[in-house]
């Protein structure tokens, strides 16, 4: 291929000194066609194709090889043909009698010109994208998936992150509650992938069929959805962006927190901290152009949504109520009867009508049992042969002076002792635990052991009066009498058991 220089020579000497184009051949010892070539280009233009290369080998089996490509743009990325499986395919199943080469050309020149391209968007203010993103982190000692909301505001890059124990529904109303706080208004539209927590359904027009609570969420804050296509993250990509920006750059290292609570307060500070950059193209930084988004925002910012999820059901006979493939005590008077639970992220509420009849801290774990002792006492009560293997007081840990106060009730009185020591955990039914365990521990010392006892000590307490328990007037108060051991009353034992 003849050089820049040559081609510079040729055309001075025929556009300046007048040279002929055969003559200049003849100078340089050049073809005139090659001549003619170098007047149209300044510079050599390389080799020009004027037909494809053929393929004898290949030809016959390029669309096969292009309906297993389209076809695999439908199918799930890590199950996609690579060059060498279409390979193998074409040899085993249709005769192919070439080389792999060919193949692994073909197939990069498709995936080159089937790359989808993309148009620069410009973003007006007082829009948002939302998603959800995942990174691994270390919450109250032990390793678990950490789920992140992620709020994203185009037009000015600002964000807000916010991590949960799940991807789910709780999760995603609480994220906008928290989103919609932080910059003090609703936006005028937020952009979703089509997440199920707010599709039911994409009908055959591309309509989406919102699912009910995301009906009521959007309801509550009046702002208007819009949704990506199945499957094209880039129809979000600012968000897209953020979800691995905040991976890197908030949860890296690996966080170490005791709590959620504590996370989330260090990704508030480094989304506040963000707002000091200026990112490149702009002359503003993050904060300043968010200023045009506030203006754009629904203004007041109404009550916050009550951020949880209904689930109609029924009590079992076990006085348990399931709720995402957990089981969560009510009282037993409760039982068999029709209940509404409240899953909020950390808690699960459980009402029977309009009354509040139980509350639990939320379980993330499967087949899981949450038990409140409380609601079993009274049934215990009255089964009183199941209080030692009864499950939900299994894991109570009380004050060792309650284990004191059974045994000498059991001591005094058998089994209805046992009956007279749960009337005494029933008080933790209508007072705090720790006023009951101090009334037990001055009804031990005291020497009056009994419900009575008890319970009058910790109305004392309660209403700060000294107690009378004056035993003289109180006869049926039983008075415990604790001798002390003496070695010649043992052997005084010892003697009469063997005469």
């Amino acid at each position: 291929m003849k050089g820049v220089e040559l081609y510079a020579r040729v055309r001075y000497s025929v556009r300046i000194e007048g040279l002929s184009e055969r003559a200049a051949a003849r100078r340089f010892g050049l073809d005139p066609r090659t001549v003619n070539k170098m007047m149209k280009f300044s510079v050599p233009p390389g080799y020009v194709r004027k037909k494809p290369p053929v393929k004898p080998k290949l030809d016959a089996f390029i669309s096969v090889i292009d309906r297993i490509l389209r076809g695999d743009k439908s199918q799930p990325r890590k199950q996609q043909h690579t060059a060498k499986r279409i390979f193998e395919r074409l040899r085993d199943e249709y005769g192919f009698t070439g080389g792999i080469t060919i193949v692994k050309d073909y197939v990069a020149g498709f995936r080159q010109r089937t790359q989808e391209m993309f148009v620069p968007l410009v973003h007006p203010p007082g829009h948002a994208q939302a998603d959800f993103g995942e990174a691994i982190g270390i919450i109250g000692g032990v390793e678990r998936k950490i789920h992140f909301f992620a709020f994203d505001f185009p037009h000015s890059d600002a964000c807000f992150v916010v991590g949960y124990p799940a991807e789910t529904t709780e999760a995603f109303c609480d994220g906008h509650v928290r989103a919609f706080a932080f910059c003090g208004g609703v936006p005028q539209s937020i952009l979703y992938d089509n997440t199920k927590i707010a599709v039911a359904r994409i009908l055959g027009d591309g309509k989406r069929q919102r699912t009910r609570v995301f009906t009521e969420l959007q309801s509550h804050y009046l702002f208007e959805d819009r949704f990506g296509r199945p499957g094209k993250g880039n129809d979000k990509g600012k968000v897209e962006g953020l979800v691995g920006y905040a991976r890197r750059n908030f949860l890296v290292p690996i966080p170490v927190f005791e709590s959620f609570e504590a996370l989330n307060a260090h990704l508030l500070e480094c989304c506040r901290r963000r707002m000091a950059d200026r990112l490149r193209g702009h002359d503003e930084t993050i904060g300043e152009r968010l200023e045009r988004d506030l203006a754009a925002l629904q203004m007041p910012l109404p009550a916050p949504y009550d951020a949880c999820e209904k689930v109609a059901t029924s009590v079992s006979s076990l006085s348990l109520v399931r709720y995402r493939l957990n089981d969560y005590s009510v009282p037993t008077i409760y039982g068999h009867r029709e209940v509404l639970v409240r899953g909020y992220v950390h808690e699960v509420v459980i009402s029977c009508g309009a009354e509040v009849i139980a509350r639990h801290p939320r379980s993330y774990d499967r087949e899981d049992f949450v038990f409140d002792p409380l609601h079993y006492l009274a049934l215990i009560e009255q089964k009183i042969n199941a209080l030692d293997q009864a499950a939900p007081l299994a894991g109570w840990h009380l004050p060792d002076e309650f284990a004191t106060l059974r045994r000498l009730l059991e001591a005094r009185m058998g089994k209805p002792g046992k009956r007279e020591f749960v009337q005494i955990l029933r008080l933790m039914e209508v007072f705090r635990a720790d006023e009951v365990a101090a009334a037990v521990r001055d009804a031990i010392a005291r020497g009056a052991i009994g419900f009575d006892a008890v319970k009058h000590l910790v109305l004392c307490r309660i209403e700060r009066r000294p107690p009378r328990l004056d035993m003289t007037a109180y006869p049926y108060l039983p008075k415990a009498h604790v001798a002390m051991t003496l070695a010649k009353t043992y052997l005084g034992l010892l003697t009469g058991a063997t005469s």
